[in-house]
Protein backbone atom coordinates (compact mmCIF):
# COMPACT_ATOMS: atom_id res chain seq x y z
CA UNK A 1 0.00 0.00 0.00
CA UNK A 2 1.39 3.17 -1.11
CA UNK A 3 1.60 6.30 1.72
CA UNK A 4 0.95 9.59 1.51
CA UNK A 5 4.60 11.24 1.33
CA UNK A 6 5.97 13.44 4.18
CA UNK A 7 5.62 16.98 3.73
CA UNK A 8 9.03 18.42 4.37
CA UNK A 9 8.37 22.73 5.68
CA UNK A 10 9.93 24.86 2.90
CA UNK A 11 13.48 26.24 3.59
CA UNK A 12 14.36 29.63 3.60
CA UNK A 13 17.01 31.03 1.41
CA UNK A 14 19.70 30.00 4.18
CA UNK A 15 19.83 26.44 3.73
CA UNK A 16 17.51 25.86 6.98
CA UNK A 17 13.76 25.61 8.09
CA UNK A 18 12.14 28.67 9.03
CA UNK A 19 12.12 29.46 12.78
CA UNK A 20 8.49 29.85 14.06
CA UNK A 21 9.37 32.76 15.83
CA UNK A 22 10.11 34.98 12.74
CA UNK A 23 7.24 35.06 10.51
CA UNK A 24 5.19 37.43 13.68
CA UNK A 25 7.84 39.67 14.25
CA UNK A 26 8.02 40.43 10.58
CA UNK A 27 4.23 40.92 9.71
CA UNK A 28 5.24 43.09 13.71
CA UNK A 29 7.54 45.09 11.73
CA UNK A 30 5.87 45.73 8.49
CA UNK A 31 2.89 46.50 10.10
CA UNK A 32 4.74 49.10 12.41
CA UNK A 33 6.57 50.48 9.72
CA UNK A 34 3.04 51.43 7.73
CA UNK A 35 1.74 53.11 10.69
CA UNK A 36 4.80 55.15 10.99
CA UNK A 37 4.83 55.98 7.50
CA UNK A 38 1.28 56.98 7.70
CA UNK A 39 1.33 59.10 10.68
CA UNK A 40 4.38 60.88 9.44
CA UNK A 41 2.60 61.68 6.15
CA UNK A 42 -0.67 62.89 8.39
CA UNK A 43 2.11 65.27 10.51
CA UNK A 44 4.11 66.45 6.95
CA UNK A 45 0.24 67.74 6.14
CA UNK A 46 -0.31 69.48 9.34
CA UNK A 47 2.54 71.14 8.92
CA UNK A 48 2.24 72.43 5.41
CA UNK A 49 -1.30 73.93 6.58
CA UNK A 50 0.39 76.25 9.08
CA UNK A 51 3.86 77.20 6.57
CA UNK A 52 6.72 75.02 7.63
CA UNK A 53 7.86 71.83 6.55
CA UNK A 54 7.48 68.34 8.16
CA UNK A 55 9.35 65.44 9.26
CA UNK A 56 9.65 64.07 5.78
CA UNK A 57 10.99 67.19 4.45
CA UNK A 58 13.09 67.87 6.87
CA UNK A 59 14.70 65.04 6.31
CA UNK A 60 14.88 64.70 2.74
CA UNK A 61 16.77 67.60 2.65
CA UNK A 62 19.73 66.45 5.00
CA UNK A 63 20.80 64.12 1.76
CA UNK A 64 22.27 67.03 0.59
CA UNK A 65 21.72 70.06 2.11
CA UNK A 66 23.65 70.78 5.81
CA UNK A 67 22.28 68.62 8.49
CA UNK A 68 20.55 70.23 11.43
CA UNK A 69 22.65 67.74 13.39
CA UNK A 70 25.34 65.45 12.50
CA UNK A 71 25.44 63.79 15.72
CA UNK A 72 22.13 62.86 15.91
CA UNK A 73 22.73 61.41 12.26
CA UNK A 74 25.33 59.33 13.41
CA UNK A 75 23.55 57.87 16.32
CA UNK A 76 21.02 56.62 13.55
CA UNK A 77 23.72 55.19 11.56
CA UNK A 78 25.21 53.34 15.45
CA UNK A 79 22.04 51.48 15.27
CA UNK A 80 21.73 51.00 11.86
CA UNK A 81 25.59 49.14 12.17
CA UNK A 82 24.35 46.86 14.66
CA UNK A 83 23.25 43.98 12.14
CA UNK A 84 26.60 44.54 10.51
CA UNK A 85 29.42 42.92 11.35
CA UNK A 86 32.73 44.56 12.51
CA UNK A 87 34.63 44.72 8.75
CA UNK A 88 31.19 45.74 7.37
CA UNK A 89 31.09 48.48 10.15
CA UNK A 90 34.54 49.87 9.35
CA UNK A 91 33.47 49.84 5.74
CA UNK A 92 30.65 51.76 6.26
CA UNK A 93 32.36 54.29 8.95
CA UNK A 94 35.16 54.71 6.18
CA UNK A 95 32.12 55.55 3.26
CA UNK A 96 30.58 58.05 5.58
CA UNK A 97 34.00 59.96 6.70
CA UNK A 98 34.85 59.87 3.25
CA UNK A 99 31.31 61.27 1.98
CA UNK A 100 31.28 63.85 4.52
CA UNK A 101 34.81 65.41 3.78
CA UNK A 102 33.75 65.67 0.10
CA UNK A 103 30.77 67.50 1.33
CA UNK A 104 32.89 69.66 3.35
CA UNK A 105 35.01 70.53 1.09
CA UNK A 106 32.10 71.72 -2.03
CA UNK A 107 30.33 73.69 1.11
CA UNK A 108 33.86 74.95 1.71
CA UNK A 109 34.31 76.52 -2.03
CA UNK A 110 30.69 77.20 -2.01
CA UNK A 111 30.89 79.66 1.33
CA UNK A 112 27.63 77.31 2.42
CA UNK A 113 26.26 76.20 5.42
CA UNK A 114 28.85 74.07 7.18
CA UNK A 115 27.86 70.70 8.97
CA UNK A 116 28.26 67.26 8.78
CA UNK A 117 26.20 63.86 8.37
CA UNK A 118 25.41 63.64 5.16
CA UNK A 119 27.91 60.83 4.47
CA UNK A 120 26.43 58.35 7.54
CA UNK A 121 22.63 59.11 6.02
CA UNK A 122 23.61 57.86 2.71
CA UNK A 123 25.12 54.65 4.18
CA UNK A 124 22.04 53.81 6.10
CA UNK A 125 19.81 54.39 2.92
CA UNK A 126 22.83 52.58 0.99
CA UNK A 127 22.39 49.56 3.54
CA UNK A 128 18.51 49.76 2.76
CA UNK A 129 19.70 49.67 -0.89
CA UNK A 130 21.57 46.61 -0.34
CA UNK A 131 19.14 45.06 1.28
CA UNK A 132 16.18 45.50 -1.30
CA UNK A 133 18.64 44.26 -4.30
CA UNK A 134 21.80 42.11 -2.80
CA UNK A 135 19.75 40.06 -0.24
CA UNK A 136 16.64 38.30 0.03
CA UNK A 137 14.64 36.12 3.23
CA UNK A 138 15.66 37.13 6.66
CA UNK A 139 18.30 38.64 5.67
CA UNK A 140 16.71 41.35 3.74
CA UNK A 141 14.20 41.88 6.64
CA UNK A 142 17.05 42.01 8.81
CA UNK A 143 19.20 44.61 7.06
CA UNK A 144 15.62 46.71 6.12
CA UNK A 145 15.10 46.88 10.47
CA UNK A 146 18.71 48.06 10.94
CA UNK A 147 17.84 50.98 8.29
CA UNK A 148 14.55 51.25 10.24
CA UNK A 149 15.66 51.52 13.19
CA UNK A 150 18.48 54.17 12.39
CA UNK A 151 16.36 56.32 10.53
CA UNK A 152 13.46 56.22 13.32
CA UNK A 153 15.82 57.77 15.35
CA UNK A 154 16.19 60.82 13.14
CA UNK A 155 12.61 61.14 11.94
CA UNK A 156 12.16 60.91 15.94
CA UNK A 157 13.38 63.90 16.63
CA UNK A 158 11.93 65.40 13.49
CA UNK A 159 8.72 64.82 14.61
CA UNK A 160 8.71 66.35 17.95
CA UNK A 161 10.15 69.10 16.59
CA UNK A 162 7.27 69.59 14.16
CA UNK A 163 5.00 68.34 17.25
CA UNK A 164 6.49 71.39 19.03
CA UNK A 165 5.72 73.80 16.77
CA UNK A 166 1.98 72.49 15.92
CA UNK A 167 1.56 72.98 19.37
CA UNK A 168 2.43 76.71 19.83
CA UNK A 169 0.66 77.56 16.75
CA UNK A 170 -2.72 76.00 17.59
CA UNK A 171 -2.70 76.74 21.36
CA UNK A 172 -3.06 80.15 21.99
CA UNK A 173 -3.48 80.30 25.50
CA UNK A 174 -1.42 77.59 28.31
CA UNK A 175 -2.61 76.57 31.65
CA UNK A 176 0.52 77.45 33.56
CA UNK A 177 -1.51 78.90 36.43
CA UNK A 178 -3.49 75.71 36.84
CA UNK A 179 -0.11 73.34 37.01
CA UNK A 180 1.41 76.23 39.47
CA UNK A 181 -1.50 76.42 41.93
CA UNK A 182 -1.69 72.07 42.01
CA UNK A 183 2.02 72.22 42.14
CA UNK A 184 1.50 73.81 45.99
CA UNK A 185 0.60 70.25 47.31
CA UNK A 186 3.99 69.44 46.52
CA UNK A 187 5.75 72.33 47.85
CA UNK A 188 6.22 73.94 44.66
CA UNK A 189 9.76 72.20 44.37
CA UNK A 190 10.68 74.14 40.91
CA UNK A 191 11.07 76.91 43.15
CA UNK A 192 13.33 75.42 45.92
CA UNK A 193 14.90 73.17 43.64
CA UNK A 194 15.42 76.57 40.80
CA UNK A 195 16.99 78.59 44.22
CA UNK A 196 19.20 75.76 44.87
CA UNK A 197 21.04 75.81 41.49
CA UNK A 198 21.30 79.59 42.21
CA UNK A 199 23.42 79.41 45.21
CA UNK A 200 25.13 76.37 44.06
CA UNK A 201 26.18 77.86 40.24
CA UNK A 202 28.15 77.72 37.86
CA UNK A 203 29.13 74.14 39.46
CA UNK A 204 25.99 72.76 39.60
CA UNK A 205 24.24 74.08 36.66
CA UNK A 206 27.17 73.23 34.30
CA UNK A 207 27.35 69.57 35.22
CA UNK A 208 23.27 69.49 34.84
CA UNK A 209 23.48 71.30 31.62
CA UNK A 210 25.66 68.58 30.02
CA UNK A 211 23.20 65.70 31.58
CA UNK A 212 20.20 67.56 30.37
CA UNK A 213 21.67 67.88 27.13
CA UNK A 214 23.25 64.60 26.57
CA UNK A 215 20.42 62.44 27.18
CA UNK A 216 20.23 61.12 23.68
CA UNK A 217 23.59 60.24 24.19
CA UNK A 218 23.36 58.30 26.78
CA UNK A 219 20.54 56.60 26.09
CA UNK A 220 21.72 55.51 22.32
CA UNK A 221 24.82 53.78 24.60
CA UNK A 222 22.39 51.81 26.78
CA UNK A 223 20.50 50.96 23.51
CA UNK A 224 23.80 49.37 21.83
CA UNK A 225 24.50 47.58 24.68
CA UNK A 226 21.26 45.86 24.43
CA UNK A 227 21.33 45.29 20.71
CA UNK A 228 25.49 44.53 20.51
CA UNK A 229 24.57 40.88 19.73
CA UNK A 230 22.26 41.58 16.80
CA UNK A 231 24.47 40.77 14.11
CA UNK A 232 26.15 37.35 15.66
CA UNK A 233 22.30 36.19 16.50
CA UNK A 234 20.79 37.61 13.60
CA UNK A 235 17.95 38.82 15.17
CA UNK A 236 17.34 41.78 17.08
CA UNK A 237 15.58 40.94 20.81
CA UNK A 238 11.73 41.26 21.20
CA UNK A 239 12.28 44.01 23.33
CA UNK A 240 14.94 47.03 23.76
CA UNK A 241 15.29 50.85 25.40
CA UNK A 242 14.75 52.71 21.69
CA UNK A 243 11.35 51.14 20.77
CA UNK A 244 10.26 52.37 24.03
CA UNK A 245 12.18 55.72 23.61
CA UNK A 246 10.71 56.16 20.27
CA UNK A 247 6.97 55.85 21.54
CA UNK A 248 7.41 57.96 24.49
CA UNK A 249 8.98 60.38 21.66
CA UNK A 250 5.72 59.82 19.26
CA UNK A 251 3.07 59.99 21.86
CA UNK A 252 4.10 62.21 24.27
CA UNK A 253 3.19 65.25 22.15
CA UNK A 254 -0.05 64.62 21.51
CA UNK A 255 -0.89 65.10 25.18
CA UNK A 256 1.11 68.76 24.56
CA UNK A 257 -1.94 69.55 22.31
CA UNK A 258 -4.45 68.26 25.08
CA UNK A 259 -2.76 70.05 28.30
CA UNK A 260 -0.39 72.97 26.84
CA UNK A 261 1.86 74.33 29.45
CA UNK A 262 5.13 75.96 28.99
CA UNK A 263 6.65 76.07 32.11
CA UNK A 264 7.62 78.45 35.24
CA UNK A 265 10.98 79.61 33.47
CA UNK A 266 8.59 81.38 30.74
CA UNK A 267 5.32 81.81 32.45
CA UNK A 268 6.68 83.48 35.59
CA UNK A 269 10.29 83.71 34.78
CA UNK A 270 12.26 86.21 32.50
CA UNK A 271 12.43 83.86 29.68
CA UNK A 272 8.68 84.52 29.05
CA UNK A 273 9.62 88.25 27.80
CA UNK A 274 6.64 90.00 27.78
CA UNK A 275 4.32 86.99 27.58
CA UNK A 276 5.27 86.01 31.32
CA UNK A 277 2.75 86.58 34.09
CA UNK A 278 5.43 88.04 36.12
CA UNK A 279 9.39 88.16 37.02
CA UNK A 280 8.43 85.67 39.89
CA UNK A 281 10.76 82.59 39.41
CA UNK A 282 12.59 81.58 41.10
CA UNK A 283 12.70 84.05 43.63
CA UNK A 284 8.89 84.79 44.57
CA UNK A 285 6.36 82.47 44.72
CA UNK A 286 3.19 82.77 42.69
CA UNK A 287 0.41 83.59 44.15
CA UNK A 288 -2.93 81.32 44.47
CA UNK A 289 -5.83 82.91 43.07
CA UNK A 290 -8.06 81.90 40.60
CA UNK A 291 -6.65 80.31 38.08
CA UNK A 292 -7.36 81.22 34.52
CA UNK A 293 -5.74 80.22 30.92
CA UNK A 294 -2.80 82.65 29.87
CA UNK A 295 -2.47 83.90 26.54
CA UNK A 296 1.09 83.22 24.98
CA UNK A 297 3.03 83.85 21.83
CA UNK A 298 2.95 81.65 18.60
CA UNK A 299 6.83 80.43 19.63
CA UNK A 300 7.72 78.61 22.33
CA UNK A 301 6.30 75.08 22.87
CA UNK A 302 3.53 73.76 24.99
CA UNK A 303 6.03 70.82 26.34
CA UNK A 304 5.85 70.35 29.80
CA UNK A 305 2.83 68.31 30.75
CA UNK A 306 3.88 65.39 30.85
CA UNK A 307 7.64 66.00 31.66
CA UNK A 308 9.07 63.59 28.61
CA UNK A 309 12.75 64.47 30.12
CA UNK A 310 11.69 62.51 32.63
CA UNK A 311 10.06 59.72 31.30
CA UNK A 312 13.04 58.99 28.62
CA UNK A 313 15.19 59.41 32.04
CA UNK A 314 12.90 56.42 33.27
CA UNK A 315 12.63 54.54 30.97
CA UNK A 316 16.86 54.87 30.59
CA UNK A 317 16.60 53.87 34.54
CA UNK A 318 14.52 50.72 33.83
CA UNK A 319 16.30 49.45 30.92
CA UNK A 320 20.09 49.97 32.83
CA UNK A 321 19.46 47.76 35.49
CA UNK A 322 19.82 44.92 33.33
CA UNK A 323 23.08 46.29 32.55
CA UNK A 324 26.90 46.50 34.67
CA UNK A 325 27.33 47.91 37.66
CA UNK A 326 28.81 51.04 36.04
CA UNK A 327 25.79 51.11 33.47
CA UNK A 328 23.38 51.21 36.39
CA UNK A 329 25.40 54.00 38.79
CA UNK A 330 24.89 55.87 35.31
CA UNK A 331 21.73 55.21 34.81
CA UNK A 332 20.69 56.16 38.18
CA UNK A 333 22.76 59.18 37.93
CA UNK A 334 21.63 60.58 34.75
CA UNK A 335 17.85 59.67 36.20
CA UNK A 336 18.29 61.93 38.91
CA UNK A 337 20.37 64.61 37.45
CA UNK A 338 17.28 64.85 34.87
CA UNK A 339 14.89 65.56 37.22
CA UNK A 340 16.67 68.16 39.31
CA UNK A 341 17.92 69.43 35.65
CA UNK A 342 13.89 69.68 34.68
CA UNK A 343 13.50 71.31 37.87
CA UNK A 344 16.11 73.56 38.61
CA UNK A 345 16.22 75.22 35.26
CA UNK A 346 12.63 76.19 35.37
CA UNK A 347 11.66 74.25 32.22
CA UNK A 348 9.04 71.68 34.54
CA UNK A 349 6.89 71.79 37.79
CA UNK A 350 6.68 69.00 40.14
CA UNK A 351 3.03 68.10 39.07
CA UNK A 352 4.72 67.38 35.45
CA UNK A 353 7.46 64.71 36.37
CA UNK A 354 4.76 62.98 38.39
CA UNK A 355 2.70 62.64 35.05
CA UNK A 356 5.89 61.62 33.15
CA UNK A 357 6.77 59.04 35.48
CA UNK A 358 3.57 57.28 35.16
CA UNK A 359 3.14 58.02 31.51
CA UNK A 360 7.03 56.32 30.71
CA UNK A 361 5.96 52.87 32.92
CA UNK A 362 2.66 52.81 31.63
CA UNK A 363 4.34 52.86 27.79
CA UNK A 364 7.18 50.70 28.59
CA UNK A 365 4.60 47.86 29.75
CA UNK A 366 2.70 48.29 27.00
CA UNK A 367 5.56 47.81 24.71
CA UNK A 368 7.01 44.71 26.95
CA UNK A 369 3.59 43.49 26.07
CA UNK A 370 3.37 43.98 22.74
CA UNK A 371 6.87 42.23 22.32
CA UNK A 372 6.50 39.26 24.86
CA UNK A 373 3.20 38.62 24.71
CA UNK A 374 0.23 40.39 26.95
CA UNK A 375 -0.79 38.82 30.05
CA UNK A 376 -3.22 39.29 32.65
CA UNK A 377 -0.51 41.44 35.17
CA UNK A 378 0.63 43.62 32.02
CA UNK A 379 -3.07 44.30 30.80
CA UNK A 380 -3.95 45.50 34.98
CA UNK A 381 -0.74 47.64 34.86
CA UNK A 382 -1.06 49.22 31.51
CA UNK A 383 -5.12 50.28 32.46
CA UNK A 384 -3.54 51.59 35.87
CA UNK A 385 -1.44 53.99 34.47
CA UNK A 386 -3.64 54.78 31.88
CA UNK A 387 -6.67 55.84 34.81
CA UNK A 388 -3.72 57.28 37.06
CA UNK A 389 -2.19 59.19 34.37
CA UNK A 390 -5.74 60.47 33.36
CA UNK A 391 -6.58 61.48 37.41
CA UNK A 392 -3.27 63.54 37.33
CA UNK A 393 -3.90 65.59 34.54
CA UNK A 394 -7.75 65.92 35.32
CA UNK A 395 -6.92 66.75 39.10
CA UNK A 396 -4.34 69.43 37.56
CA UNK A 397 -7.13 71.25 35.56
CA UNK A 398 -10.30 71.17 37.81
CA UNK A 399 -8.79 70.65 41.45
CA UNK A 400 -5.63 73.10 41.22
CA UNK A 401 -7.45 75.55 44.20
CA UNK A 402 -8.59 72.63 46.22
CA UNK A 403 -4.96 71.05 46.14
CA UNK A 404 -3.09 74.16 47.07
CA UNK A 405 -6.04 74.87 49.67
CA UNK A 406 -4.79 71.14 51.25
CA UNK A 407 -1.66 70.65 50.49
CA UNK A 408 -1.54 67.76 53.59
CA UNK A 409 -3.86 65.90 51.75
CA UNK A 410 -3.13 66.52 48.06
CA UNK A 411 0.46 66.23 48.29
CA UNK A 412 1.14 62.54 49.48
CA UNK A 413 -2.05 61.50 47.73
CA UNK A 414 0.08 62.55 44.79
CA UNK A 415 2.92 60.78 46.02
CA UNK A 416 0.64 57.86 47.06
CA UNK A 417 -0.71 57.19 43.54
CA UNK A 418 2.39 57.74 41.60
CA UNK A 419 4.55 55.27 43.98
CA UNK A 420 1.33 52.83 43.38
CA UNK A 421 2.13 52.66 39.63
CA UNK A 422 5.94 52.40 40.25
CA UNK A 423 5.49 49.30 42.81
CA UNK A 424 3.01 47.53 40.63
CA UNK A 425 5.70 48.11 37.51
CA UNK A 426 8.17 46.68 39.94
CA UNK A 427 6.65 43.54 40.89
CA UNK A 428 5.18 43.26 37.35
CA UNK A 429 8.44 43.50 35.61
CA UNK A 430 10.21 40.83 37.99
CA UNK A 431 7.34 38.20 37.73
CA UNK A 432 7.60 38.55 33.78
CA UNK A 433 11.01 38.53 33.83
CA UNK A 434 10.96 35.15 35.86
CA UNK A 435 8.40 33.71 33.32
CA UNK A 436 10.94 34.49 30.36
CA UNK A 437 13.70 33.22 32.54
CA UNK A 438 11.44 29.62 32.56
CA UNK A 439 10.54 29.32 29.02
CA UNK A 440 12.54 27.41 26.61
CA UNK A 441 15.38 29.54 24.60
CA UNK A 442 14.27 30.35 20.91
CA UNK A 443 17.09 28.79 18.50
CA UNK A 444 19.21 31.25 16.87
CA UNK A 445 19.87 30.74 13.32
CA UNK A 446 23.94 29.63 12.88
CA UNK A 447 24.61 28.64 16.66
CA UNK A 448 26.52 26.62 17.57
CA UNK A 449 24.46 24.13 19.25
CA UNK A 450 25.60 23.01 23.01
CA UNK A 451 27.96 19.93 23.94
CA UNK A 452 25.10 17.60 25.30
CA UNK A 453 22.97 18.19 22.02
CA UNK A 454 26.06 17.52 20.21
CA UNK A 455 26.07 14.31 21.87
CA UNK A 456 22.59 13.11 22.36
CA UNK A 457 22.43 14.30 18.47
CA UNK A 458 24.41 11.52 17.34
CA UNK A 459 22.93 7.94 15.81
CA UNK A 460 22.46 5.11 17.90
CA UNK A 461 23.32 2.52 15.78
CA UNK A 462 25.39 2.46 12.35
CA UNK A 463 22.28 1.82 10.24
CA UNK A 464 21.32 5.54 11.78
CA UNK A 465 25.01 6.60 10.98
CA UNK A 466 24.66 5.62 7.12
CA UNK A 467 21.37 7.57 7.37
CA UNK A 468 22.88 10.68 8.61
CA UNK A 469 25.67 10.39 6.32
CA UNK A 470 23.64 10.22 2.82
CA UNK A 471 21.59 12.95 3.80
CA UNK A 472 24.54 15.21 4.15
CA UNK A 473 25.91 14.29 1.33
CA UNK A 474 22.18 15.09 -0.65
CA UNK A 475 21.71 17.98 1.37
CA UNK A 476 18.68 17.48 2.87
CA UNK A 477 19.79 17.01 6.41
CA UNK A 478 19.92 20.13 8.70
CA UNK A 479 22.50 22.03 7.84
CA UNK A 480 25.68 21.25 9.71
CA UNK A 481 27.72 20.00 7.19
CA UNK A 482 30.56 21.40 5.72
CA UNK A 483 29.03 22.65 2.69
CA UNK A 484 28.96 26.27 3.34
CA UNK A 485 25.79 26.85 4.02
CA UNK A 486 24.94 29.19 6.95
CA UNK A 487 22.97 26.20 9.05
CA UNK A 488 26.99 25.19 9.25
CA UNK A 489 28.35 25.42 12.74
CA UNK A 490 31.66 27.39 11.42
CA UNK A 491 29.78 29.54 9.21
CA UNK A 492 29.82 33.23 9.76
CA UNK A 493 27.00 35.94 8.47
CA UNK A 494 28.79 37.70 5.55
CA UNK A 495 26.37 40.52 3.73
CA UNK A 496 28.92 42.15 1.44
Amino acid sequence: MMTEPTRIPPRDDRGTQPAPWRRPRVVLWTAAGVVTLGFLVALEIVARGYGFSGPITEQSREVIFAPESGPLLYGGLALTMVVLTWRQRLIALGVAAGVDIVFFLVRWALDADMNFGNGALWVVLGVAVLGLTRRTGHERTLLLQGTGLGLLLVAGHKTGDTWLLITSKTRATVLDAYVAAADHALADPSWLVGRFLDATAPVSTGILHVVYGQLPLAAALVGLYQLRRVAVERRFPAHHLVRTFLMIGLLGPAIYMIFPVVGPVFAYGTDGGAWATANLWPDTLPPVTDPRPIPFDGITPRNCMPSLHTAWAVTLFVHSRDGSRAMRWAGTFWLVGTLTATLGFGYHYGADLLAGVVFALTIETAMRCSAHGWDRAGVRLVALGTTVFAALLASYRWLPTEMAARPWLFGPLLLLVTGAVIYAYVRTARAARAAREREPKPEVPGQRPAPEAEESAEPADPTDAAGAAEAATTGTGTGTGTTGESGATDAKPELV
